[in-house]
C-alpha cells in the first residue's frame, strides 16, 4: 500500500482457534513495540483522535476502514478546554486508550489543517502506542465479521534472516499462513492464482532472500478483566458551567448531575457542563447513593469498555437510586447496559458489535430514524427487560437493542453515543431531554411518576400526517440536449426516478426532446413525448394525459424552470408536485430570497445584495467592498457569473448578467477558501441524511463543475465535517425539501469560518457524482421519498439487509476530475472561473487519493500517463498557469514539480491545500525514482509500490525504456496483480450483494469469484465532444439485448454522469478505466466469453488491435478490419478496388507539395494537420494565400509532421447511413439526410428521417456502397457510412466500423432496435434481418443539434468541419418544417415575434435567401440588415433598417447593431458569414464576429446557416399551432408493422475473376525486378481478399487438386511452412523434399532434380545456396519456380511480404523512412527489398559494421534514385527518431574476418527497450527471423514489433502469389 515513509515492519496475527495465522505484514508507525489485545473494526469516515482516545476501546486493537488517517494530522495535546478548563480541548480522554491501531494507508508528516501541532504518528510514539499501515484493512473487516470479534496482536521486526525462495514467493500480505516460527511459510494457493509478495520482499531471479522476524509475546483478552477500572476517574472531582448559563435548584443552589465515570467522553461532559449543569464526576465503584448525600438532581452513565456483567457494585448503585425514584436517570453506552441490568434485563455479547458514524436508529415512539454514532461490543437484550420497561430505540439495519425507558419513570438510556465526538450530532437534544426532565422535577417533584418525553410527536400522528401519496399517473420531465452545465447525469437521475416509479406501480409519462438517451428508450417510462421541456408544451401534454402528479427535480434546470413557471397553475390542472415544493425550489433559485431564509435560522451566508439593474448593482459594492463575485438568478452551471475586483469588470459582467436574468446577486469574494459540497436526503417524516461530503481539490473561485473534486473529504477534521453537516440538515429542514439536495459551503481553511455558497434543491451533477461515489442510488431514492415512503422503509439496494435510512462509509477514494474540449472552438478563452465550461467528468475510485488520482487523470484522455511531467501539454508558462488557471492545469502542477518547485512556492500560487500537492510531489518525486530503474533492476516491493501508487505499466514502460507489454509480462510474472474490490456502501461491516466493483493494487484479496465468463461491454468513456450520451445509449442497449438472450454481462466504464455505469444495468460493473491494461486484467480475472468495442465510439475502438494482438475474443467485426477502415490508406485502396468514389486526398510533406496538390483538385480544400500547436484543427481553406497562412499557423509540415487535405465539394449534400451487417451480409440499415450542406460536421448536422428529398438513384447508390464496404470489411455488428452526394454521384467521407452517434436516432424513429440487432449479429443469436417497421404515414423526425456557445466565453459561435454542439435533441411532425420548429425550440431557441435582423456575407447565400427574406416580409416582420445585405435587399423592394456594427459613441441608438442586441431589441439575428476567403491574423477581430458573440452573451437567437436559416423561414411562414397528438410519443406496446425489404446487390469482380486475368499465370517468380507497380498492387489486392477469405472460411477451395513441390537446399523453418501452410489454405497439397533426404546425396544434379519433381507437381518452390540457382532450375522445369531464396542474392517472396506487411501496418510506403540494421552485405532479403523500393518514394537509412556494409552495387542504385539518406557504422538516436520501419538483420559471426571486430561491433547493433525510447509511436519493427542477439526479447512485447506478424502477413502474399501463378 502506498508508503509514505521508510520504516520497519510490523505484523499482524490473528487468532483462529487454536491457530495463529498471520495475516499480513505491514509498515510501522507509531511506537516500536508489540501489543496484543481484542480486534476491532470501525467504519466511520472522520474524527481519528476523538476514536482513538475514547475509553471505550481500551484494549482494544482498532482498525479504521476510512482512508484519511492522519490527514489532518493532531491538534494540540496542551490547548485546555473552553468549558471544562482543565481538560484538553481536542480530545475524548487524557491519554490514547486504544491498545494498537491498524489502517490502510498513512499520510506521515504531510498533514494539513490550521489547528495540526504535529502528525499522528508522533502523537502515537509519544503515548507508547504501536500503529500500522498497508494493511488491506476490507479483508481485515471481512474476516471480523465473519468470524465475530477476534483477539489480535500486532509484533514489530527484531530483525531478518535468509530464507530460500521458491519461485520469487514469498509470504504474502494479508494472506492466512500458520505461524509457528517466524520464518513464513510459501504459499500455494494465494488468492490471483500466483504467488506474490505484497511486502518489501519481493524479487526478481534471487535465490535468497532476507525476511523480516517479528517478536513473540502472547495473546491478551482484555474482556476477561475489569477495563472499567482502568480508565475511569480515581476520586470525585465537580465541573461548574459558566456563571452567564448556570441553572439554579429553587433552593439557590447550582443543579448537580453525578456523572458515573465508567469509561466517560469529555463531549458527554461538555454537553451537560454547556447547558447550565454542574457535574460532579465520581469512579465507578463510588457509592453515590450513599456518599454523594441529596444535593443532586440527575445521575448520568456514561459510557465505557469491557463488559457489564463484570460491574456489579455499579449496577447495585444504579438500582438503588431507582428504587429511590428521587431523580431522573440517562445512560450512554455501558452506561445503558448498566441500567438495563440496573432494572434487572440481561445483556449479551455482539459477534463484532456497531463501531461506526453511521448507523441508523429508530425511535419507536416517534417513528424518526436517526444516524447515531456508535462503539460497542455488547448490547441490551430486549426480551428481557421487565413489564415496567420499554424499548426507545431499535438499530434500523439488525434490529438490535438502541435505547430503553421506563414507562412511569424519568428513567432513560440509549447504547448510541448522542455527544458525538466524532460521528453526527443528530441524538444530542438527548440531553436536552434530560436537563428540561431534571428541571421539571424540581419544579414539581410528581413528575418523577410519569415518564421522560422526547421530541417527534407520535409515530402513528406522524405517519397519518404525511401520508403515502396515492397516484396512478406520474409525469416526469426530462432535461431536454445535454449543454454544459446539464448533461448526461439527468439521463441518469431520470432514468433512475423512472425505475423507483415502475418498482411502485406508477404508469410513467416522460417529456423528454433527448433521443439519445435511455430513459427515452423501451424498457423505462410507459410513454415518451420527444417534445420540448417547457411550460407551453409541457401544459399541452398535462392536459391531453391528465397525469396525477408531475416531478419538476430530475430534469435539471430546465425542468425546474417549467415547475416555476406553472407553480400557480398545476392545482387547476389537477397536478400534484411530488417531492420538493415550487416554493422551496423558488427560495433556492433566488439569490435575494435565499439569503434571507438563511438568515433567519443564523446559518452564515456571504455578504450579498442583489440588483435588478447596474446602479444597484454599483451601489451594492459600495457596502459589500471588492472582491465580488456576480451571479446570475435562475442559471444553471453559474451561467452569467464571474469575479470582479475593480469597477470596469463590474459593469463588464453586469451587463452580460442581466442578459441572462432578470436578477443579479453580488457577493464578497471568498477565492482561496475551501470549497465542500454535501448531498443531503430529506424525507416527509423529517429522517434526514447527508449521503456524501466532498471537497473540491481547487479551493472557491473555480466552478465546482469546473473543479478536480475528491470524495470523501481528506482534509476536513470531525469538527468541521460535523459542523458543515449538521449544518445541511438544518438548512434541508428548514427549507422543506424533500428527496435529495446539495449544498455547497466554502470554507476558511485558516478557521472555522464558513458560509453556504447554495443549495440545489433538486437532482445535480453531484448528485450523479455521489451516487456513483457511494453507491447509493440518490435518484432512486428520492423519487420514492417523493411519494412520501420514509427513508426508513426503504431497502438498501447493495446489501439487501440494511435500509436506506444510512450514511454510506467509504474505505476508498473517489476522484472526478472534467473533461474540457476548449480547442474544439475558435476564441474561446481557456481559463477557469465561476462559469463551468467542462462538457463531460471522469471519476476514478482507489484506495489511496494516488491510486485514484492517477486513474482519473488517465481516464480524462487516453493520452495522458498519470501525474508526470508532459512537454507536450504545457502550451504557456508555468507560473501563469499556476496563477491564473485553465484547462491545462494538472499538467502545470506536473511540471512545475518536476521543475522543482517546493509545494510551499505552489500552494502560494494556487492555494490548493497542501496535502493535496505534498501527495502529488510524493508522486512527481516516485517519477524521478523509477527513472532511475530499468525493468531488469527494479526489485519486486518497488514495482509493487508503484502500483499502488496507480502508475500505469506504460508510465513504467516509459520510465524504464521498455514497452507496455513487456512491463505488464514482468508484472504477472512478479505476481503483481490488481485485487477486485467492490463498493457496498458499508465498508464491509455488512456482507453485500453488490455487482459494483473497482480494481486495486492496494489490498490482497478479492471481494467476488469469478464463475460468470460474461461478455464483456467497454462503455464510451468520458462524454466529449463528438462522443457523449448516444454511446451509452448504445451500450446499455447491448448489455440489456445480452441478458435478456440469457448472457452474463460485464460492463467497464467510468463515466458517474451515465445510466451504464448504473450497477443495475448489467451483472458486474467495473468502475474502471478503459484502457489495454485494465481490460486484460478484467479479461483475465473474469475469464470472460469476449469483448464487444464497438459500442462506445471510438475510445475502446483505439484498443481493438493491441486486445486483439493480446489474443482476446473480439466479438463482432475484426480488429484487423477496423484498422482498414480507420487507416486512411488502406481505406482508400479497399474503396478503389470496390470501385466506389471518394473525395481526392493526398498526405502532403511540405507547403510547396501542398500547393502542387491544391492547384491540382482546385480550391477548396479541407486541410487536417496532424500536428496541431495553435488550437486550429481542421479546416476549409479557398485560396493559396489562405492556404500558407493556415498551414504557418498549424505547424511546421514536414516529414514528420504530414498535413492531408481533401478536395472540399461545395453545396453538395451529406448523407448519414447507419447500418447493421452479419459475416459482411447487410441485415438492417436506415438513410438520414443532412439539412446542412456537406461542410458543416455530421454532429452538428440538422439529420432528417425518413429523408424527404433524396433522389431513388441516389439512394440505391448509397445502399450499394454500403453493402460492397460491408462486405469487403467482413462486418459483424453496426457501422457507419458518411456520404456527400451532388447530382447523384455519390463520394464516401468516412467509415467507423462502430455504433455511430446516430444509432439512437435512427433506432427511436423508425422503430427498429438497431443495437439491438446488431448485438445480436455479434453474439451469434437468432435474429430477424430487415425487421418489419411500424411507422405511421405522413411521420419525420428532425434530429436538432444543442449548442453551449453561451458558456464558452469568446468562443465564434459558427458551424464548421470542428464539431462544435454538445448534445442533441429530436422531435417528430407531419413534415420537417413542423418537427424541425419543435427541435428548435426544444434546444431553447425562441422564435422571433417582431424584430429580425440578417448580416449575409457572400453574394450567393444573399440570393439563396432572397425568397425566404420575402416572406417574412409579406408576413409582416420587421426587418434589419448590416450595410451590404440592406443595400441588396432594399434592391429587391424589401423594406429593411439599416444598422451598423461600430465602435463609436457618437453613433445614434437606431442605427447601432450593438445597442440593438445589448437591449434586446432584436428577436432574431441571422448572420450568414461569407466563406474566410482571405485569412485574416488569428487576432483580427471581425465585426461579424463581434456581433455573432454579442448574440450569444445577450441571449439573441442566433442562425448561422444558410440552410438552416431557410428551413426555419419556411417553418414559421407555415403558421404550426405545434398542437400535440399521436406522433409526438412513442408508447412501448406492440404495433402492427410492414416489413422493410433490403437493398439489391450490385455484382463486384470476384477473386476468382481477379485470378483469371493474371499476369503470372503458369510464370517463374525468380526476381523481384519481374514486378511493375500495376503487378504489386494487384498481388496485395488479392493477398488481401486472402486474409478475409481465411478470416470467414480458414480454407479456400482455389488451388483445390493442386500440387505444390517444396525443395529446400538449405534450413529453412518460416518460408517452408509458410508456403506450406499457403497451399493447404488454398485447398491444394505439398510434397516437402529437403536436401538431406534426396538424391542429391547421392550426387544428382539440381537440373534433374528439377525436371522430377516437375512430373509430380504443378509448380516448385526452390531455395539453394548457389546464387545462379533459380535460373537454373527454371531453364530445367516445364512449370513455374518460385524463388524462395538464391544464395546471398535474393529472396524475392521475403521482399513482397516485407513490402505488404508495411503497407498493412502503417496505411501506404510512400513517404516512409526505411532504416536498414545488421549484415547488409549478404543480407538477401535487404538486397530484394531495396529492389522493390523502387517503385516507391522512400528515404533509405544504413547502418552496419563496415566488414558488412551492402554491396556498392546496390548502394549506387539507391543513391541514383536519390533514396540514400545516411550511411552509418551506428545505429544512432538520431536514426532511430526519423524511422518509420527499423529493417533488423542477423549479425552473423561466421562473416567476420576477424572475430575481435566482431566483438567489437556486436553490440552496437542490437535494438532493445532503450533503442527504441527515441521512436516515434507509430513506427514499425521488422525482421527476416531466425534472430540471434540483434533483437532484445523485450521487444517481442512492443507494439511496434511487427515480425511475427510479418510471418502472417506473409502467408497470405504466399496464398496470392500460388493463387496468381497457379490458379487454374
Amino acid at each position: 500500500m502506498a508508503t509514505a515513509q521508510s520504516s520497519s515492519l510490523m505484523a499482524l496475527e490473528v487468532q483462529d482457534g487454536d491457530r495463529a495465522v498471520r495475516f499480513c505484514e505491514g509498515t510501522s508507525f507509531g511506537a516500536d513495540r508489540s501489543v496484543a489485545g481484542e480486534l476491532v473494526f470501525q467504519t466511520g469516515m472522520v474524527g481519528y483522535p476523538e476514536s482513538i482516545t475514547d475509553p471505550s476501546y481500551r484494549g482494544q486493537i482498532l482498525v479504521i476502514t476510512f482512508p484519511l488517517i492522519g490527514n489532518y494530522g493532531v491538534p494540540s495535546r496542551v490547548d485546555r478546554d473552553a468549558i471544562l478548563k482543565d481538560l484538553p480541548a481536542h480530545f475524548e480522554a487524557a491519554e490514547i486508550h486504544i491498545a494498537g491501531l491498524i489502517v490502510a494507508s498513512y499520510s506521515g508528516e504531510e498533514y494539513s489543517h490550521h489547528l495540526a501541532t504535529s502528525s499522528l504518528g508522533t502523537w502515537l510514539k509519544e503515548q507508547n502506542v504501536p500503529a500500522v499501515y498497508g494493511v488491506d484493512t476490507r479483508a481485515l473487516t471481512k474476516r471480523i465479521r465473519e468470524q465475530g470479534s477476534m483477539l489480535g496482536r500486532l509484533l514489530k521486526q527484531t530483525g531478518t534472516r535468509k530464507m530460500l525462495a521458491l519461485n520469487g514467493a514469498v509470504t504474502p500480505s494479508g494472506a492466512a499462513t500458520p505461524t509457528g516460527s517466524a520464518t513464513p511459510a510459501v504459499l500455494n494457493g494465494h488468492t490471483n492464482g500466483l504467488a506474490a509478495p505484497n511486502g518489501p520482499n519481493g524479487y526478481f531471479g534471487s535465490k535468497t532472500k532476507d525476511v523480516p522476524v517479528f517478536e513473540e509475546i502472547d495473546w491478551y483478552n482484555p474482556n476477561i478483566r475489569n477495563l472499567v477500572a482502568d480508565v475511569s476517574t480515581s476520586k470525585p472531582k465537580v465541573y461548574s458551567p459558566d456563571a452567564s448559563i448556570a441553572l439554579h435548584h429553587s433552593s439557590g443552589r447550582p443543579v448537580r448531575v453525578v456523572c458515573v465515570d465508567v469509561g466517560l467522553k469529555y463531549n458527554q461532559l461538555r454537553c451537560l457542563v454547556k447547558r447550565g449543569v454542574e457535574v460532579e464526576v465520581v469512579p465507578w465503584d463510588y457509592d453515590f447513593p450513599r456518599l454523594s448525600g441529596k444535593e443532586y438532581d440527575g445521575l448520568f452513565i456514561s459510557n465505557g469498555p469491557g463488559d457489564p456483567a463484570l460491574m456489579k457494585d455499579t449496577v447495585e448503585h444504579i438500582r438503588t437510586t431507582m428504587d429511590e425514584a428521587r431523580i431522573p436517570i440517562f445512560g450512554i453506552c455501558l452506561g445503558h447496559q448498566l441500567l438495563a441490568r440496573a432494572a434487572g434485563a440481561d445483556t449479551l455479547k455482539m459477534k463484532f458489535g456497531n463501531r461506526g458514524h453511521n448507523i441508523p436508529c429508530t425511535n419507536l415512539l416517534s417513528g424518526k430514524c436517526y444516524i447515531t454514532s456508535q462503539n460497542h461490543g455488547f448490547a441490551v437484550d430486549a426480551d428481557t427487560l421487565p413489564n415496567d420497561w420499554s424499548e426507545l430505540f431499535v438499530n434500523a439495519n439488525d434490529h438490535s437493542n438502541e435505547g430503553i425507558r421506563h414507562k412511569d419513570r424519568p428513567y432513560f438510556s440509549v447504547q448510541f453515543h448522542p455527544e458525538s465526538a466524532p460521528g453526527p450530532r443528530d441524538t444530542e437534544f438527548l440531553f436536552d431531554v434530560f436537563i428540561n426532565t431534571i428541571t421539571d422535577v424540581i419544579k414539581d417533584s410528581s413528575k418523577m411518576r410519569i415518564p421522560v418525553k422526547f421530541p417527534g410527536g407520535d409515530a402513528a400522528a406522524n405517519a397519518a400526517a404525511k401520508p403515502r401519496v396515492s397516484v396512478k399517473k406520474v409525469l416526469v420531465l426530462g432535461s431536454g440536449g445535454l449543454s454544459i452545465g446539464q448533461a448526461g447525469e439527468f439521463d441518469y437521475s431520470g432514468s433512475q426516478a423512472i425505475k423507483a416509479l415502475k418498482e411502485e406501480g406508477i404508469y410513467t409519462i416522460l417529456i423528454n426532446p433527448n433521443i439519445a438517451t435511455i430513459q427515452t428508450s423501451k424498457g423505462l417510462a410507459d410513454k415518451v413525448y420527444f417534445l420540448p421541456v417547457n411550460a407551453d408544451f409541457v401544459r399541452k401534454v398535462i392536459k391531453l394525459e391528465r397525469p396525477d402528479a408531475i416531478y419538476c427535480t430530475f430534469g435539471g434546470q430546465t425542468a425546474l424552470s417549467v415547475g416555476i413557471k406553472l407553480k400557480d397553475e398545476f392545482e387547476e390542472l389537477g397536478v400534484k408536485v411530488l417531492g420538493t415544493p415550487i416554493d422551496t425550489i423558488i427560495t433556492t433559485e433566488d439569490r435575494e430570497l435565499f439569503a434571507r431564509s438563511m438568515e433567519s435560522i443564523g446559518a452564515p451566508c456571504a455578504k450579498s445584495k442583489s440588483a435588478n439593474n447596474l446602479e444597484e448593482a454599483l451601489e451594492a459594492v459600495e457596502t459589500i467592498g471588492y472582491p465580488v463575485i456576480i451571479r446570475a438568478a435562475y442559471a444553471l452551471g453559474g451561467l452569467g457569473s464571474g469575479f470582479a475586483d475593480n469597477k470596469e469588470q463590474l459593469i463588464d459582467l453586469c451587463n452580460k448578467a442581466f442578459a441572462a436574468s432578470p436578477q443579479i446577486l453580488i457577493e464578497r469574494s471568498m477565492k482561496g477558501w475551501k470549497e465542500v459540497e454535501y448531498e443531503v436526503v430529506r424525507d416527509a417524516q423529517d429522517n434526514c441524511i447527508t449521503v456524501c461530503n466532498m471537497e473540491n481539490f481547487d479551493p472557491l473561485g473555480i466552478h465546482t463543475g469546473d473543479s478536480i473534486v475528491v470524495a470523501p473529504s481528506q482534509t476536513l477534521s470531525d469538527e468541521d465535517y460535523n459542523m458543515l453537516r449538521t449544518t445541511a440538515t438544518r438548512v434541508i429542514r428548514h427549507l422543506g425539501v424533500v428527496g435529495e439536495c446539495n449544498i455547497q459551503y466554502a470554507l476558511n481553511p485558516d478557521s472555522r469560518e464558513y458560509c453556504i455558497i447554495e443549495v440545489n434543491a433538486r437532482l445535480s451533477r453531484s448528485s450523479a457524482l455521489a451516487s456513483k461515489a457511494t453507491g447509493y442510488p440518490l435518484a432512486f431514492i428520492a423519487a420514492k421519498l417523493g411519494l412520501n415512503i420514509p427513508l426508513n422503509e426503504i431497502k438498501n439496494t447493495v446489501t439487501k439487509v440494511t435500509c436506506a435510512c444510512f450514511e454510506p462509509s467509504l474505505d476508498y477514494v473517489v476522484v472526478k476530475i472534467p473533461r474540457w474540449d476548449l480547442k474544439k472552438f475558435t476564441r474561446v478563452s481557456t481559463l477557469l472561473g465561476s462559469s463551468m465550461k467542462s462538457v463531460g467528468e471522469v471519476m476514478s475510485i482507489g484506495r489511496t487519493f494516488e491510486e485514484a488520482i492517477q486513474k482519473a487523470i488517465r481516464a480524462v484522455d487516453p493520452s495522458n500517463l498519470g501525474f508526470n511531467e508532459t512537454e507536450a501539454l504545457m502550451s504557456i508558462d508555468i507560473d501563469t498557469e499556476l496563477q491564473t488557471p485553465s484547462d491545462q492545469r494538472m499538467f502545470a502542477l506536473a511540471n512545475a514539480m518536476s521543475n522543482g518547485y517546493s509545494v510551499e512556492k505552489i500552494w502560494q500560487m494556487t492555494k490548493i491545500d497542501k496535502w493535496f500537492l505534498s501527495r502529488l510531489k510524493g508522486l512527481s518525486d516516485f517519477s524521478k525514482h523509477m527513472s532511475t530503474f530499468n525493468i531488469d533492476n527494479i526489485t519486486s516491493s518497488l514495482f509493487r509500490t508503484a502500483k499502488e501508487k496507480g502508475f500505469s505499466d506504460k508510465q513504467l514502460a516509459n520510465f524504464w525504456s521498455s514497452n507496455e507489454k513487456h512491463v505488464r509480462r514482468a508484472r504477472l510474472d512478479a505476481g503483481i496483480t490488481p485485487f477486485v474490490k467492490q463498493i457496498d456502501t458499508v465498508a464491509a461491516e455488512f456482507p453485500a450483494y453488490t455487482n459494483y466493483l473497482y480494481l486495486t493494487y492496494n489490498g490482497t484479496e478479492h471481494d467476488i469469484s469469478f464463475d460468470d465468463r460474461g461478455v464483456m461491454v467497454l462503455g464510451s468513456g468520458v462524454y466529449r465532444i463528438g462522443s457523449s450520451v448516444e454511446f451509452d445509449w448504445c451500450s446499455v442497449r447491448a448489455v440489456r439485448t445480452l441478458r435478456d438472450s440469457g448472457y452474463k454481462t460485464v460492463m467497464v466504464n467510468y463515466n458517474p454522469e451515465t445510466v451504464s455505469t448504473d450497477y443495475d444495468e448489467a451483472d458486474r460493473l467495473y468502475f474502471e478505466n478503459i484502457t489495454l491494461e485494465t481490460v486484460l486484467d478484467i479479461y483475465h480475472l473474469e475469464r470472460s466469453s469476449g469483448v464487444i468495442l464497438s459500442m462506445g465510439g471510438q475510445t475502446p475502438n483505439n484498443i481493438s488491435l493491441p486486445l486483439y494482438r493480446s489474443n482476446v475474443k473480439i466479438l463482432g467485426t475484426s480488429p484487423e478490419m477496423i484498422d482498414t477502415a480507420e487507416n486512411r490508406y488502406k481505406f482508400s485502396r479497399m474503396l478503389d478496388r470496390l470501385g466506389v468514389d471518394q473525395p481526392q486526398w493526398k498526405e502532403l510533406t511540405s507547403i510547396e507539395e501542398a500547393k502542387i496538390f491544391c492547384n491540382k483538385v482546385k480550391y477548396p480544400v479541407l486541410v487536417r494537420p496532424s500536428y496541431v500547436l495553435s488550437g486550429a484543427a481542421m479546416n476549409t481553406v479557398y485560396s493559396e494565400h489562405d492556404l500558407r497562412m493556415y498551414l504557418n499557423q498549424a505547424a511546421d509540415v514536414s516529414k514528420d509532421h504530414p498535413v492531408v487535405i481533401t478536395k472540399y465539394i461545395e453545396g453538395a449534400k451529406e448523407i448519414e447511413m447507419d447500418a447493421v451487417a452479419r459475416n459482411g451480409i447487410m441485415i438492417g440499415h436506415f438513410i438520414s439526410e443532412h439539412v446542412e450542406n456537406a461542410g458543416v460536421h455530421s454532429g452538428d448536422a440538422t439529420l432528417i428521417l425518413p429523408p424527404q428529398d433524396l433522389d431513388p438513384e441516389t439512394v440505391r447508390r448509397i445502399e450499394d456502397a454500403t453493402r460492397k464496404i460491408g462486405d469487403a470489411l467482413n462486418v459483424t455488428g453496426p457501422y457507419n457510412i458518411q456520404f456527400i452526394a451532388k447530382d447523384n454521384e455519390i463520394k464516401v467521407i468516412e467509415c467507423n466500423v462502430r455504433a455511430s452517434r446516430s444509432f439512437p436516432f435512427v433506432s427511436k424513429v423508425m422503430g427498429v432496435d438497431m443495437i439491438a440487432l446488431a448485438t445480436k449479429a455479434m453474439a451469434g443469436l437468432p435474429l430477424q434481418e430487415y425487421p418489419p417497421l411500424n411507422i405511421p404515414p405522413d411521420y419525420v423526425g428532425v434530429k436538432v443539434p444543442q449548442f453551449s456557445f453561451s458558456r464558452l466565453s469568446g468562443a465564434d459561435p459558427v458551424m464548421g468541419v470542428e464539431m462544435a454542439s454538445t448534445g442533441e435533441v429530436a422531435c417528430f411532425g407531419r413534415n420537417k418544417y413542423e418537427a424541425y420548429l419543435k427541435g428548435l425550440i426544444a434546444t431553447g431557441f425562441k422564435l422571433p415575434k417582431k424584430n429580425i435582423l440578417f448580416s449575409i456575407g457572400a453574394y450567393k447565400d444573399k440570393l439563396e435567401m432572397l425568397e425566404s427574406i420575402k416572406k417574412l416580409y409579406k408576413l409582416g416582420y420587421k426587418l434589419f440588415a448590416t450595410a451590404g445585405t440592406a443595400d441588396f435587399l432594399a434592391e429587391h423592394e424589401i423594406e429593411v433598417q439599416f444598422l451598423e456594427a461600430l465602435q463609436d459613441d457618437q453613433q445614434r441608438n437606431e442605427y447601432s447593431l450593438t445597442h440593438a442586441l445589448a437591449n434586446n431589441l432584436i428577436d432574431l439575428y441571422i448572420n450568414l458569414p461569407s466563406s474566410n476567403r482571405f485569412r485574416r491574423p488569428a487576432n483580427y477581430m471581425s465585426k461579424g464576429y463581434r456581433t455573432r458573440r454579442m448574440a450569444v452573451d445577450y441571449q439573441t437567437p442566433l442562425v448561422t446557416n444558410v440552410k438552416n436559416a431557410k428551413i426555419l423561414i419556411e417553418a414559421i411562414a407555415q403558421h404550426y399551432d405545434l398542437s400535440i397528438g399521436r406522433i409526438d410519443c412513442q408508447t412501448f406496446a406492440e404495433v402492427p408493422t410492414i416489413p422493410l425489404s433490403p437493398p439489391k446487390p450490385e455484382v463486384l469482380p470476384t477473386l476468382t475473376e481477379l485470378l483469371k486475368s493474371s499476369p503470372f499465370k503458369g510464370k517463374d517468380i525468380i526476381s523481384v525486378k519481374q514486378f511493375s507497380k500495376e503487378e504489386l498492387h494487384l498481388l496485395f489486392t488479392v493477398a488481401a481478399e486472402m486474409r478475409l477469405g481465411v478470416e470467414r472460411d480458414g480454407c479456400l477451395d482455389t488451388l483445390k487438386g493442386r500440387v505444390l513441390c517444396l525443395m529446400f537446399f538449405e534450413p529453412s523453418t518460416r518460408t517452408s511452412s509458410s508456403f506450406d501452410a499457403a497451399m493447404k489454405r488454398l485447398g491444394g497439397q505439398t510434397l516437402m523434399i529437403n536436401e538431406s533426404h534426396s538424391s542429391t546425396q547421392k550426387g544428382e544434379s539440381l537440373a534433374d532434380t528439377i525436371r522430377t519433381l516437375d512430373q509430380y507437381g504443378d509448380a516448385i518452390v526452390l531455395r539453394h545456396p548457389d546464387n545462379d540457382s533459380a535460373e537454373r532450375a527454371a531453364k530445367a522445369a516445364h512449370g513455374p519456380i518460385i524463388n524462395a531464396g538464391n544464395g546471398s542474392r535474393e529472396h524475392p517472396t521475403q521482399g513482397l511480404l516485407d513490402l505488404f506487411t508495411m503497407r498493412e501496418e502503417l496505411g501506404t510506403v510512400n513517404g516512409l523512412t526505411i532504416t536498414f540494421v545488421g549484415d547488409l552485405k549478404y543480407g538477401r532479403t535487404v538486397h530484394s527489398l531495396v529492389e522493390l523500393l523502387r517503385h516507391y518514394n522512400v528515404q533509405i537509412q544504413l547502418a552496419s559494421p563496415a566488414a558488412l556494409s551492402i554491396p556498392a552495387k546496390v548502394r549506387a542504385v539507391m543513391q541514383a534514385r536519390g533514396q540514400l539518406a545516411i550511411e552509418s557504422d551506428r545505429l544512432t538516436p538520431e536514426m532511430v527518431a526519423k524511422t518509420d520501419v527499423l529493417y533488423v538483420t542477423r549479425l552473423q559471426k561466421e562473416r567476420f574476418e576477424d572475430p575481435s571486430l566482431y566483438e567489437e561491433v556486436k553490440d552496437t547493433f542490437v535494438v532493445d527497450g532503450k533503442t527504441l525510447k527515441d521512436a516515434k509511436a507509430n513506427m514499425i519493427v521488422m525482421h527476416p527471423l531466425p534472430r540471434n542477439l540483434e533483437l532484445s526479447e523485450e521487444v517481442d512485447d512492443d507494439p511496434r514489433a511487427a515480425y511475427f506478424r510479418q510471418m502472417r502477413y506473409g502467408m497470405f502474399v504466399r496464398m496470392a502469389l500460388l493463387a496468381l501463378v497457379m490458379a487454374p
